[in-house]
C-alpha cells in the first residue's frame, strides 16, 4: 500500500496531495520483523519520516536485507547492518562501504526524534564529503548507548551542538569559496577577517544551542542512548520488541574494525501487522 501511495502522490494536485499525506500520517506506523541468527527484532517505522520509511519498506519487500551481516558492533554504542557487500564477505574483511547505489535526503527532526535506547537510525558518510547529511540507501543502526551522569549528558549535548555549528560554518565557507579566494589573492586580511566574523554570526544565528528537553533528558539518564548524535543523523524508527536480541548482538566479540568475529546475520525481514498500537 505504501509503495502504491508514494507513486500516486507524485501525480496529484498540491491540495489533494497534502490531504492524502495528512491521511497517511493518521495511519499506524508500520512494523517490520527482522529475524537474525541471535533472535528476532521488531522495529516501528515513523510515518513522519516518509522517505526513510518508504525506502526501508521497499528494501524489505525486495528481500534486500536477507543474508546481510551486522558488520559494525560497538558495545555501549550501537549495532549496524545493511551493507549488501557483507553477504558473501570473507572472514575479517572490512565492510561498511556497500549500498544500493543511492542516498536518501535527510529527515532529521530533533527533538521529535532522538538517539534514545532502541532508536533506529540511518547511517551515512561524514560531513566532510556529505554536508547535506544524506542517509545511506540501506545501512542502518540500532542505538544501545549507556546511561551517564547529568553532567556528562550536558557535556555530550554541548559536543553535539559544537559539531553542528562547525558543520554549518564549513558549509558557509564552501558557499563563499569564490569570495574567500578573491580576498586571499588580493591579500586583503581585513576583508577576510570581516567575512569570517560574518560567517560566525550567521552560524550562531542559525544553529541554536537549546537546553535538552526534560523528557529527553529523563530518557537518556534512565535508559541511555547516544545524545551526541542528535541533530546529525536521521532517526526514523525504534525497536518495539527484541532489545534483548540487540543486547546479545552488541556483546559479541569483535575484531579491530568492530566486525563480529563470528558472523551475526539477518536471516529475513518482513512487514508485519502493527499490533503495538
Amino acid at each position: 500500500m505504501f509503495f502504491m501511495l508514494a507513486a500516486f502522490l507524485c501525480s496529484l494536485h498540491p491540495q489533494a496531495q497534502t490531504r492524502i499525506e495528512e491521511m497517511t500520517q493518521q495511519q499506524p506506523d508500520p512494523v517490520v520483523e527482522i529475524k537474525t541468527t541471535l533472535g528476532d527484532i521488531k522495529v516501528r517505522l515513523y510515518n513522519d519520516t516518509p522517505l526513510h520509511r518508504d525506502n526501508f519498506l521497499k528494501l524489505v519487500g525486495e528481500g534486500f536485507y536477507d543474508g546481510v551481516l551486522f558488520h559494525r558492533v560497538i558495545d555501549g554504542f550501537m549495532v549496524q547492518t545493511g551493507d549488501p557487500d557483507s553477504r558473501e564477505a570473507a572472514k575479517g574483511a572490512q565492510l561498511g562501504g556497500g549500498d544500493p547505489g543511492y542516498t536518501i535526503e535527510a529527515e532529521i527532526d530533533y527533538p521529535r526524534h532522538y538517539h534514545k535506547y532502541g532508536a533506529l537510525a540511518a547511517a551515512r558518510t561524514g560531513d566532510n564529503v556529505n554536508p547535506e547529511r544524506r542517509s545511506s540507501g540501506s545501512q542502518f543502526y540500532i542505538v544501545t548507548g549507556a546511561t551517564v551522569s547529568e553532567q556528562e549528558l550536558e557535556a555530550r549535548h554541548m559536543r553535539g551542538a559544537e559539531m553542528r555549528m562547525q558543520a554549518y560554518f564549513q558549509g558557509l565557507v564552501r558557499e563563499n569559496g569564490a569570495r574567500i579566494e578573491e580576498l586571499q589573492k588580493a591579500g586583503d586580511k581585513e576583508g577576510l577577517e570581516a567575512l569570517r566574523q560574518e560567517l560566525i554570526r550567521q552560524t550562531e544565528e542559525n544553529v541554536k544551542v537549546d537546553p535538552i528537553p526534560e523528557n529527553i533528558k529523563k530518557d537518556y539518564l534512565e535508559h541511555g542512548g547516544t545524545p551526541h548524535l542528535d541533530g546529525q543523523y536521521t532517526v526514523f524508527g525504534e525497536v518495539v520488541e527484541g532489545m534483548d536480541v540487540v543486547e546479545k548482538i552488541q556483546k559479541v566479540a569483535t575484531d579491530s574494525s568492530d566486525r563480529p568475529i563470528e558472523d551475526v546475520r539477518i536471516l529475513s525481514a518482513k512487514i508485519v501487522n502493527n499490533d503495538q498500537e
